[in-house]
């Protein structure tokens, strides 16, 4: 195996583990809080929009480290 081949192994493990963390601890007990399916639904994409947010704001952060890096070194 070589080292890219480990490389996006780890970040793949990673982005699973990640999400299943943010299933559990944000969407299912959002879900358990309402009672009615539209509600659920609701708090679903809201959920998926948060996630979608965070997710963009880490590739911009994520960027402007690679690409900032060499002119504060």
């Amino acid at each position: 195996m070589t080292n890219t081949n480990v490389t996006y192994l780890v970040g793949a493990c990673c982005g699973v583990l990640g999400l299943a963390a943010f299933v559990t601890l944000v969407v299912a007990p959002a879900i358990g809080a309402y009672r009615r399916a539209w509600q659920r639904v609701a708090v679903v994409f809201l959920s998926g929009y948060v996630l979608a947010s965070m997710v963009g704001v880490g590739v911009v952060l994520g960027l402007l480290i690679v690409v900032e890096w060499p002119r504060v070194f």
